[in-house]
């Protein structure tokens, strides 16, 4: 449907009566980043989505081949790629529950622990700001109330001022790490002292989407937290390290006093059969995989060294992107790069969030930053 048939159709509906659950209108609008505009004598780069710029592996590739019967309902259950996730990560495969991506596996979270009461009050979901931005599309289509504590001055969450947030209505609080857009992880001992803070019956997710490209020795192991606390829960993801973003495949991590509910809420066939092969190939195949996403790793270390190189100031880069806090200068910085070909993905006047991408394409965002004088400078 066109833009046009969109704004018709709405009108239509306002004519007739029908509108939408008034939550609707107060959501913010996801917006996906931006494919790069053609440059006549550049090649463009998509730099805005935190895509895997390599495509899936060979051997996932020829199992994706080898599974045309997309006529028929895959299991529900997912039970094949459990089964290899459970020997995997050393889980039980009664622990995880799959879902349409990370985001789905939130989901169908939120679906099952928060939303509205029976005496008409809401449910509250704690997590830090700026970070995914569909957090609160998620909570508010749930039913529940967005408890949002700002980010440090580092990109960092305020874990202090999360754990003072938390009320007797609080049923979960979300920990983004490493942080998207800004970055930066979440050590151990941070998240053993968060949850030393937060009631036992509150829900803790760890939404590990970008864990494959952590190299931080303190970063948080949400599968070794899981393993400790009953009311953890871990998210993680096939669409980033395994470049699988295309087939929507992830996954929860929790106890079965929580996973027995799960399966309730749970989206009927949310990972197709397609997606479910590829992701067992690709665990299968982590060694190859682990070589791709370490010529990533080193990708983004040129690039963070060379914005320092610069005298720039970005926070701790854990994931697959960089944050430049750019303020009021980023709607230009984006103008800039859309001329060199770079789709980035602004936020406002907030800052930017840059996808570690192909090698030229790291080389002409450094080349662009080394012309520009108002980048976020070391105070």
């Amino acid at each position: 449907m066109t833009t046009t048939e969109n704004d018709t159709s709405a009108v239509a509906g306002q004519a007739s009566g029908i509108s939408p659950r008034p939550v609707v209108d107060r959501l913010p609008r996801y917006a996906a980043g931006k494919p790069p505009v053609a440059i006549e004598g550049l090649e463009s780069y998509k730099l805005s989505s935190n895509e895997n710029p390599f495509p899936p592996l060979p051997s996932v590739l020829e199992a994706i081949a080898a599974h045309p019967n997309v006529n028929r309902y895959p299991d529900p259950l997912a039970t094949a790629l459990r089964t290899e996730l459970a020997s995997f990560l050393d889980v039980p495969a009664e622990d995880i529950v799959t879902g349409g991506g990370s985001l789905g596996a939130l989901n169908q979270l939120l679906a099952t622990f928060a939303g509205q009461r029976e005496d008409g009050t809401q449910d509250e979901v704690i997590y830090p700001w700026r970070s995914f931005e569909a957090y609160p599309i998620s909570v508010g289509l749930s039913g529940a109330r967005s408890v949002q504590v700002p980010l440090l001055a580092d990109g960092r969450h305020d874990l202090d001022a999360m754990a003072a947030a938390v009320t007797d209505r609080t049923r979960m609080v979300l920990l983004c790490t490493p942080n998207n857009p800004t970055g930066p992880v979440l050590s151990t001992d941070e998240v053993e002292g968060f949850l030393a803070k937060v009631p036992s019956d509150v829900i803790v997710v760890i939404d590990e989407a970008y864990e494959d490209f952590v190299r931080d020795p303190d970063a948080v192991n949400g599968v070794e937290i899981y393993r400790r606390h009953q009311n953890a829960v871990v998210l993680r993801t096939f669409s980033k390290g395994a470049g699988l973003a295309g087939l929507r495949v992830g996954y929860s991590i929790s106890h079965p006093h929580l996973t027995q509910y799960l399966r309730v809420t749970a989206v009927p066939f949310a990972v197709s059969q397609i997606a479910e092969q590829a992701a067992i190939a690709s665990l299968k195949h982590h060694g190859e995989l682990v070589e791709r996403i370490q010529a990533l790793v080193a990708e983004r270390t040129r690039v963070v060294e060379g914005l320092q190189a610069l005298g720039w100031s970005i926070p701790q880069a854990e994931g697959n992107f960089v944050w430049l806090d750019l303020g009021e200068n980023t709607p230009e910085f984006a103008v800039l790069a859309e001329q060199q070909a770079l789709a980035v993905r602004a936020f406002g006047t907030e800052g930017m969030r840059v996808t570690i991408g192909e090698e030229e394409a790291n080389s002409r965002f450094l080349a662009l930053c080394a012309t520009y004088t108002k980048g976020p400078r070391v105070s």
